[in-house]
């Protein structure tokens, strides 16, 4: 992997009471990761929007940050999916809407199919802020597949630079492979065995990846593995909402088959209510 895996972040912006909040995020992040910002905003370009965002981005106090703003009129998803494959962008950061009365957070339909159909990573913010909250406590998916390495790789990229100081890999295990009736001391013991077997496992593939983490990445990070049994996505979201999760990251999942069409795939849980910020990994 890339020693910056972001070297082109963009987010699109909308001229709403969370403009300043979701700039100030996008500059901080971008200066931390090293990277270059693009702006993208689906609309008429006028002096006085370039102004506000010049404002914003000046109160950010990130004199060093490298930015363009883009107008385009159009399909915001469209517009916004064709400017990130243009601008060779890595990441992309969207906002989340709050639901009134909870503590929660979801995707409008708009950010959901951008999220659905983006070639490149995606950040979901849920909370904006002018001033930063640090990012403490994150949650990284080790389930299995041919992306999780590099999944893993990227979350301590981020870890590292976002000065994060607890990391904990979660390999989520579907009850299904623990499939022995429970009826009887013997079977109960002969469940207890199989997961214990599947835990220690799921540690052993996990420990080979960290071997290849590079260790200044590694740094200053309490790094834990915990293995869960359950539905894929939704157990690690509760996970990540239990523990208070800054940031959760997590596998892009594979092209869409035909069964996907009837079941959804684990990322389609979190998207339903996000327990935290979501770092999707392309």
């Amino acid at each position: 992997m890339s020693d910056t895996p972001f070297k082109n972040i963009a987010i699109g912006i909308a001229f709403s009471p969370t403009l300043e909040p979701n700039i100030s995020e996008a500059a901080r992040l971008t200066c931390m990761m090293g990277a270059k910002l693009s702006l993208i905003h689906v609309g008429k370009a006028s002096a006085d929007k370039i102004q506000l965002i010049d404002t914003f981005i000046g109160n950010c106090g990130q004199q060093q940050l490298s930015y363009e703003v883009i107008f385009k009129e159009g399909d915001p998803v469209e517009v916004i999916l064709e400017t990130v494959k243009e601008r060779n962008i890595d990441l992309l950061l969207l906002g989340a809407l709050k639901k009134e009365k909870f503590v929660k957070f979801y995707l409008g339909s708009i950010a959901r199919k951008i999220t659905r159909k983006a070639i490149c990573s995606v950040l979901l913010i849920t909370n904006p802020r002018v001033e930063r909250k640090s990012c403490k406590n994150m949650v990284v998916s080790g389930l299995k597949g041919a992306h999780t390495k590099r999944t893993i790789e990227t979350a301590f990229f981020v870890a590292h630079r976002l000065g994060c100081n607890q990391l904990t890999i979660v390999e989520e295990i579907e009850r299904q492979k623990v499939s022995i009736k429970v009826d009887d001391d013997q079977s109960l013991r002969k469940a207890n065995l199989l997961q214990e077997k599947l835990k220690r496992q799921e540690e052993t593939r996990v420990r080979r990846i960290l071997s290849h983490i590079p260790e200044e990445h590694k740094k200053d990070i309490h790094i834990e593995t915990q293995a869960i049994f359950g539905q894929r996505g939704y157990s690690i979201g509760h996970y990540a909402e239990i523990v208070h999760a800054d940031l959760l990251v997590m596998n892009a999942p594979q092209k869409s088959s035909f069964l996907h069409r009837f079941f959804p795939h684990d990322l389609e849980h979190i998207l339903n209510e996000l327990p935290t910020d979501v770092l999707i990994i392309r």
